[in-house]
């Protein structure tokens, strides 16, 4: 009994330390973006997506975790000009067959688990949460000084978004929408 006591103490005292020294960074909402790219066999589309908050966690200098929530509302396209199909795209973007943004206003990615490849490129296996749905999803980030980068896919049928998904719908030939999509983010905090 003693010796489990003694453990326990042992065992508080770690954590206590490990979470001393842990620092929370908030993201910059202005200078950090994440930026899409959705593919169709005739085409694709480009955007940007606001974050509505975050934060990265370091130890010990390194990456630990991290927690982002993403405005779905904010979802804009940046190949299409105003009048030329880019507020269609928005709206069909917004729409429950898509997003389903008024339902589901934001998205969220919360670390779980962070691998050291090498002094500023971690391997971080996240739960992507779209549209209520959550589901994990792994890629490398580089972070360097007060920035963090990455690039990864996201298979949107995962998350109920199966318009125009060959794998759902026959037929639609040359109309269909692959079902990745990439996203691009760059933290700054």
């Amino acid at each position: 009994m003693k010796n489990f006591k003694t453990i326990a103490i042992a065992l508080l005292v770690a954590f206590g330390t490990t979470v001393a020294t842990a620092q929370n960074k908030k993201i910059n909402l202005e200078k950090s973006n994440i930026n899409w790219v959705g593919e169709k066999v005739t085409g694709k589309h480009t955007g940007t997506i606001n974050f509505k908050d975050g934060v990265i966690i370091f130890q010990k200098n390194k990456l630990a975790g991290g927690i982002f929530t993403v405005n779905m509302a904010s979802i804009t396209v940046t190949d299409l000009k105003a009048g030329e199909g880019k507020e269609k795209l928005e709206g069909h973007l917004k729409a429950d067959d898509f997003f389903g943004t008024e339902k589901f206003d934001t998205a969220k990615l919360e670390f779980k688990t962070i691998a050291t490849k090498s002094k500023e490129l971690y391997t971080v296996t996240a739960d992507l949460t779209i549209k209520g749905i959550t589901k994990p999803v792994t890629f490398d980030m580089t972070v360097k000084g007060n920035t963090a980068t990455t690039t990864f896919k996201v298979d949107r049928t995962k998350y109920d978004i199966k318009y125009g998904s060959k794998s759902f719908f026959e037929g639609i030939g040359d109309k269909a929408i692959y079902d990745e999509f990439e996203l691009t983010v760059a933290l700054q905090f």
